[in-house]
């Protein structure tokens, strides 16, 4: 972390820039803002111009030491952002603040004051450790290589109509309606449960993905080799948005995206690998609140012809004691969806008057996708350190 310059001096003093910046071999970057020691989320013109000036110090090293001769252009921010992990912060006499929640810096000045003294910091920095600098470039110009490599991916997805049926996944039982918001979609973890969901749903609203098997681990791949997934792109292009640069959010065909896997091992990994796609490549469908996860009961339990289901042992055990007076008629346990009938998948899980969904959130999402960087990440200390914390905890163990 250095204090890498101050600006002229505006009404009240001076504005003073720090920058702390690490490169990594990671696919996935972080950049935090601060102004005032206020973190500004939604950005702002110190993001602006951090960005702005990052941009143009990399490519300009990188032309000057023609090390883009691979390249039939320069290189884009998000190329040379990959794997960047970067706080920036300002402090400013008098801040002014915007955006829906007033965490957007929006002093015109600061853009400028920023760009010129990370132009002249970064720039020296570069000259002074050429090994480091090619280093950064490398990798920019790797990943714009497979930014260029998805674009095509994508245009393929994206030249498909969103309602034309001809064009949607072949294991896909769509819904009849076309409003999204009335429109739900059950990504169901096997074919048994996918096949059990598709006779369970209501087809006027309801369809069903089946997805077989583990979903690509995104963390470490890019864009273009997810988009060679059959399972990945299924789901692309049931939910009809694009992805990439080509995503958008207004063409959803659902705004019900619903993430039903088995309460086991495997089905806790599938989901954790569906929420960290979508946290990283659609994210906006969380944003917006269209992604769900299915909570189907553990057990199901039948007293006097009345029918009560648990999703705990700890329910179990309480309805058993203060409904059933301790003898139940049965206590029947569901180890997947799989193993339902297609009426009890309705039942527990389909039926809206019924069933119990959890929303996901972004910050869901977003612990899903840190889990999974310790877990499936290069790193293997944090992996060590976790196992070593949470050993004792573990309820699945898998060998």
């Amino acid at each position: 972390s250095e204090r890498i310059g101050t600006g002229p001096d505006v009404e009240g003093g001076e504005v003073q820039v720090e920058v702390a910046m690490q490169a990594t071999d990671e696919l996935q970057g972080s950049l935090h803002a601060f102004a005032n020691n206020i973190n500004t989320r939604e950005g702002g013109t110190h993001m602006t111009g951090f960005k702005t000036a990052l941009t143009r110090v990399v490519n300009d090293y990188a032309t000057d030491n023609d090390l883009l001769r691979d390249l039939e252009d320069t290189l884009k921010g998000e190329d040379i952002r990959e794997g960047l992990t970067a706080v920036l912060s300002v402090k400013h006499p008098d801040p002014q603040f915007e955006g829906q929640t007033k965490t957007k810096l929006g002093n015109s000045e600061v853009r400028g004051i920023v760009e010129s003294a990370m132009h002249e910091h970064l720039g020296t920095f570069f000259e002074e450790n050429p090994d480091t600098a090619e280093t950064i470039v490398s990798k920019a110009v790797e990943a714009a290589k497979a930014r260029k490599a998805a674009q095509k991916a994508e245009e393929l997805t994206r030249r498909k109509s969103a309602l034309d049926s001809t064009a949607l996944p072949g294991k896909l039982a769509d819904c009849q309606t076309r409003d999204p918001d009335e429109a739900e979609l059950f990504i169901a973890e096997g074919d048994s449960a996918g096949g059990s969901a598709k006779q369970a749903r209501n087809p006027e609203f309801q369809a069903v993905l089946p997805i077989r098997g583990k979903v690509l681990n995104v963390e470490k791949h890019r864009l273009d080799r997810i988009l060679e997934n059959d399972q990945i792109r299924n789901i692309i292009t049931a939910i009809g948005t694009g992805i990439g640069d080509e995503f958008d959010v207004a063409d959803a065909r659902y705004k019900k995206i619903i993430i039903a896997t088995d309460a086991d091992v495997d089905g806790a990994h599938i989901r954790t690998l569906l929420l960290t796609f979508f946290y990283r490549h659609m994210r906006p469908l969380l944003e917006n609140g269209y992604v769900y996860a299915t909570q189907p009961p553990l057990y199901r339990i039948r007293y006097r012809g009345e029918t009560y289901d648990a999703m705990t042992d700890e329910e179990r055990d309480e309805i058993i004691a203060n409904r059933c007076g301790g003898e139940p008629d049965q206590v029947q346990r569901f180890k997947g969806l799989g193993e339902m009938n297609p009426e009890q998948l309705w039942d527990t899980t389909m039926n809206p008057e019924n069933r119990i969904l959890k929303q996901i959130t972004i910050e869901d999402a977003a612990t899903a996708d840190k889990m999974f960087s310790v877990l499936m990440g290069d790193a293997v200390e944090p992996r060590k350190e976790f196992i070593k914390e949470h050993a004792p905890e573990a309820e699945w163990v898998d060998i």
